[in-house]
């Protein structure tokens, strides 16, 4: 599409720096960078994740661009740790500082983990205005706005320091409204020297009401899907293009089943021979989806159990039982298929009984790996922070913005003893 008359030049910046788990390609900005050349922007992309000095590429990509508005990407505000956390909003502040000093720009933040925080987070960060949800419809907007000079309010939510939210947030309902970016939009040859998974994300949305997850804070509450045609051909392009391996960040993958079983389906037929890992909500799993699954190329599934107490189960809100979770490990046992388990401990209603409960079951379902997490992260608008709130751990005007975490009083230091018990002799279990 050619450049309209209100067309602007936008940098976005992927501010993310941190591999929690893996380096990863920044998804979420390359998305909406690929919106924003479709509505007949002039679009930049600076991926400071493997930068040696981010200040300076910040202060080098202002300067060769110059751009008329600057996207900052925020995808996570911490490590989710509550031993020894990691605050990562300080390093994001000193970028926004830097394009500050460099430019005129307005500077607009977005990306999952500002959504989850959008008015503190931009008084912390100190830019100009924030869009939270999906950057794709809405950025693009603001964007010609701002470059007209015309007003800013628009068919989004705005955020500006010192004032009420602006408008309704809106989640689109076909997000094959949306392209999917151009793999080279990103460089990737920063990745090449790590073990490199190509991000995919082929669902927004989440009804399941989990007590702690932020998720419908940044994708709603209403499923919706990318068009099985539109994915796999987008990973067949990858793949033709060298790229091999694919994580799919999807929370629930294996849900609905039939949407999940026609996308192996389609990747086998299209003969991509390529290897991917995805996330399992251990409920409604079966043999034939697990068997697709493999056939498609899936090595590793993160099975996202949480627990292996009924009652801890119900405290979490979570639809499934232990022998839900319990069916969905042997259905993918012997497939080929890297299993990982995952385990939260001391939310409501946490005891050492319950805890040792839990340990119990993951060790009798011998996954390849376990993951144990003490200590739950409380996100705003939750039923954990309304919990929280009422067990006095938090106080009810706490924003939430510097990490919290829910741990039943008392229970800590004896919960890790328990834990280091189990754990030892146990190298596949990580805490």
């Amino acid at each position: 599409m050619g450049r309209k008359r209100d067309s602007a030049r936008i940098l976005l910046i992927s501010a993310n720096r941190e591999e929690i788990n893996m380096a990863t390609w920044p998804l979420g900005a390359a998305c909406v960078a690929a919106a924003a050349i479709q509505a007949g922007h002039d679009v930049s992309v600076l991926d400071l994740m493997h930068s040696a000095d981010p200040h300076a590429a910040v202060v080098r990509a202002i300067r060769d661009f110059t751009p008329d508005v600057i996207g900052v990407s925020v995808r996570n505000i911490d490590d989710q740790r509550m031993m020894n956390t990691t605050f990562f909003l300080d390093d994001v502040k000193n970028i926004v500082a830097r394009c500050r000093t460099a430019s005129t720009a307005p500077i607009v933040l977005g990306g999952a983990g500002y959504s989850i925080f959008p008015q503190s987070a931009l008084e912390y960060l100190g830019a100009d205005m924030g869009i939270a949800g999906e950057g794709e419809a809405a950025f693009p907007q603001l964007a010609e706005r701002v470059k007209s000079g015309s007003d800013l309010s628009g068919p989004y939510v705005l955020y500006r320091p010192g004032r009420s939210p602006e408008g309704k947030r809106k989640f689109a309902k076909n997000l094959d409204r949306f392209p999917l970016p151009e793999i080279g939009l990103v460089p990737r040859a920063p990745y090449a020297a790590g073990d490199f998974w190509m991000p995919v994300q082929t669902r927004r949305g989440c009804s399941l009401a989990c007590s702690y997850c932020s998720t419908p804070a940044i994708e709603g509450l209403k499923f919706r899907k990318r068009s099985l045609e539109a994915v796999v051909g987008w990973m067949a392009g990858c793949a033709a293009a060298g790229i091999k391996k694919f994580h799919f960040v999807d929370n629930t993958f294996n849900l609905p089943p039939s949407y999940a079983k026609e996308l192996c389906s389609l990747i086998i037929r299209e003969r991509l021979d390529i290897t991917w890992r995805c996330i399992l909500y251990p409920w409604n799993m079966d043999e034939t989806l697990a068997e697709l699954m493999a056939r498609a190329g899936c090595a590793e599934a993160s099975i996202g159990s949480e627990s292996g107490s009924d009652d801890m189960l119900r405290s979490m809100n979570k639809r499934f039982t232990p022998d839900d979770v319990k069916r969905t490990a042997d259905v993918t046992s012997g497939l080929g298929v890297e299993r990982m388990g995952f385990l939260l401990f001391g939310g409501p209603g946490e005891t050492l009984a319950s805890a040792e409960e839990s340990l119990r079951f993951a060790d009798s379902l011998n996954l390849e790996s376990l993951k144990i997490t003490i200590g739950i992260r409380i996100y705003p608008g939750t039923a954990l922070a309304r919990q929280a709130a009422e067990d006095g751990i938090i106080n009810p005007g706490d924003d939430l913005l510097q990490p919290r975490f829910y741990m039943v009083p008392g229970l800590e230091d004896p919960l890790r003893k328990l834990i280091g018990q189990w754990t030892s002799g146990r190298p596949n279990w990580i805490l």
